[in-house]
């Protein structure tokens, strides 16, 4: 499905938030990388699609009610057979209602475990005076630690790219440190190129996070994603 047909159904749902499903499916529409997610509405269905994606595999909590998935206990890692399916089901919901009672479940996202990466995050807000800007930075949980970014306005030209990647202080770790697999900096490039093109084409978006990237010496895929639409 193209990006503007899934932001007109988000629309008409009242919603400005994607879910996590619905963002991962923009990603794969622009060209970026992104784990294979799909959304299950119960138990069964989620045991079904982890099935046919293949083990082991991540559950996560898709709610609008929900931002910090983790913070809740509305992600699950590394689950391996249906019978964990089906408890990690389980206890996201339990968890979920206990957080908040209230919050409007659509059910749970099931994605294939993705190999672990150096982390980091691309981001995108829109500017009072300068509009949208692009943001480039370590990701995960380093981002609100660190604060180690680095920022540009869009369009972005390929120069841009370069420098903001290698301008924050954490740049040696993309390079390859004490052990660290070096990451593939030409594939973070072209992924901050083809979200410059993309938010430059829809002025509807306000935000997006896509944190974290998992940046490989052969690639970089995005596992988690969060798109915010004007209201």
């Amino acid at each position: 499905m193209k990006a503007k047909e899934i932001f007109d159904q988000v629309k008409a749902s009242g919603r400005t938030l994607l879910t996590e499903v619905e963002s991962k499916e923009v990603l794969q529409d622009i060209g970026i990388p992104a784990t294979t997610t799909l959304l299950a509405k119960s138990k069964e269905e989620a045991q079904s699609l982890a099935g046919k994606i293949g083990y082991p595999v991540v559950l996560k909590i898709v709610s609008p009610d929900v931002v910090h998935k983790s913070d809740t206990g509305g992600v699950k890692l590394g689950l391996k057979t249906p019978e964990d399916v089906s408890q990690a089901y389980d206890e996201i919901m339990s968890s979920t209602k206990a957080h908040n009672a209230k919050a409007n479940i659509f059910g749970v996202s099931v994605q294939k475990m993705a190999k672990s990466g150096t982390e980091v995050i691309v981001g995108m807000y829109k500017d009072a005076q300068f509009g949208p800007v692009l943001m480039f930075g370590l990701g995960g949980i380093l981002v609100e630690v660190l604060k180690d970014v680095s920022f540009r306005i869009v369009p972005l030209t390929s120069r841009d790219a370069k420098q903001m990647i290698r301008e924050i202080k954490a740049y040696p770790v993309l390079e390859g440190f004490r052990g660290i697999e070096p990451a593939n900096l030409p594939a973070l490039e072209e992924t901050l190129l083809k979200l410059s093109s993309f938010v430059e084409e829809h002025e509807e978006v306000k935000e997006m996070d896509l944190n974290p990237i998992f940046a490989y010496k052969d690639g970089a895929i995005a596992v988690d994603a969060r798109i915010v639409l004007e209201s």
